[in-house]
């Protein structure tokens, strides 16, 4: 299979591979979609020191082998066009390039992409789904999406992946000027999952993205984005929501970019961790790196970040890196804040005192934590499937 290498995309120059352990500014990564230009990652690498590579099941190092193939399904939409294409195809990596080795391994591996268009000034009325199956258990499969909004275009997409196996993939998501786009991707994987994705996002003059990331199932889920502005007046919303339990890693790592004045991002992101200490799975682990980079030309910039964590149990841990960089005092506002805590007794104290036993008070401390996220997912069906769930996380528990 002819895998091509393609350079950088417009406006990128990659630097040459720093290696391991090296201090860079985060606008500075090295990017390739040649995965021969990356060496093999380890647990000195910063992008990868929480990372459990002994589970990555040779992802990281190459050896990973493609064996299957994962099944993506959109369900046919008005106004919105559907296409499989080759590697070749030239729009494909318009988002973005991978900036590691794993994302450069989907990019070489897969044979056909999923290409999903909406044409200028076309409103979609209803979501795009996108069903994505894994390749089965103990089966390898490495996958391509993007998803293209033209000027003043306006759509929701829901993305939702379950299945079983080892799944790499890299989304595309490119906005015209003045575009709209609500994303949802649903990482519902069964509990022998590993799935690495990266997406890239590329946001056009006065756009406007809200991007929903949620991440409940998988033995391994690693997730990475990166969001670059085109154009001034770009306006970038990230929010996710996680779930773990024994014997899960899941990952989430963002990159903001601003790069060109007058425009606006909001992180939030908040996860819930219940372990079992006597389970041989091993604990429940999330980690969550959150950067945003102010460039000197990003004047009138507008960004705060925010990462919350709640353990329900012993036998969990939760990592939060909250990080910012700023090139330039001509900003609006830039902030971040991380939190990682128990239960606060003041809350079950409260609703207890008024009769509310305590498991019932526990539900609903865990409910209003995660309120704020899922209050903005525009998707009632999505909507709904969450908060099943995470009655299902907290019933597992006796919570």
């Amino acid at each position: 299979m002819a895998t091509g290498v393609k350079g950088a995309v417009e406006g990128e120059s990659p630097v040459q591979n720093p290696g391991a352990g090296a201090a860079i500014n985060k606008g500075e990564v090295f990017s390739s979609f040649d995965v021969d230009a990356f060496e093999v990652p380890s647990g000195r690498d910063e992008a990868w020191r929480f990372t459990p590579l002994r589970r990555m099941r040779g992802l990281h190092d190459g050896s990973a082998v493609r064996d299957g193939d994962a099944t993506v399904e959109v369900r046919p939409v008005e106004g919105v066009r559907v296409e499989t294409v080759e590697r070749t195809d030239a729009r494909l990596g318009a988002a973005g390039v991978p900036s590691d080795r794993v994302a450069a391994q989907a990019y070489s591996g897969f044979e056909k992409a999923t290409v999903i268009s909406v044409g200028t000034e076309t409103e979609v009325a209803e979501p795009i789904v996108v069903t994505v199956t894994g390749p089965g258990e103990g089966k390898t499969a490495y996958g391509h999406t993007q998803v293209r909004l033209a000027n003043f275009a306006v759509a929701t997409v829901v993305i939702d992946q379950r299945g079983s196996g080892t799944y790499a993939e890299n989304v595309e998501f490119v906005l015209g000027d003045s575009a709209k786009l609500t994303v949802v991707t649903v990482q519902d994987w069964a509990d022998d999952a590993l799935n690495a994705a990266a997406h890239h996002v590329k946001v056009g003059r006065d756009a406007t993205l809200r991007h929903i990331a949620v991440t409940l199932g998988g033995e391994l889920v690693r997730f990475t984005a990166t969001v670059r502005y085109d154009g001034p007046g770009g306006d970038a919303e990230l929010l996710g929501l996680y779930f773990a339990d024994a014997g899960q890693h899941f990952e989430q790592r963002l990159l903001v970019d601003h790069t060109v004045p007058n425009c606006k991002s909001n992180v939030v992101y908040k996860g819930a961790l219940q372990g079992d200490p006597q389970s041989h799975k091993g604990d429940a682990r999330t980690v969550w790196i959150g950067d945003v980079l102010i460039r000197a030309a990003a004047e009138d910039t507008e960004t705060f970040e925010l990462n919350r964590n709640l353990v329900l149990t012993d036998g969990a841990r939760a990592d939060s890196v909250p990080n910012l960089e700023i090139e330039t005092g001509e900003i609006i506002g830039a902030g971040h804040a991380s939190a990682t805590g128990r239960f606060d007794d003041e809350q079950l104290f409260y609703l207890r005192a008024r009769g509310i036993p305590e498991d019932a008070a526990r539900r609903l401390v865990v409910r209003g934590f995660f309120h704020e996220v899922i209050q903005k997912i525009a998707v009632p069906e999505i909507r709904e499937r969450l908060e099943a769930a995470i009655e299902a996380e907290l019933a597992a528990i006796g919570s």
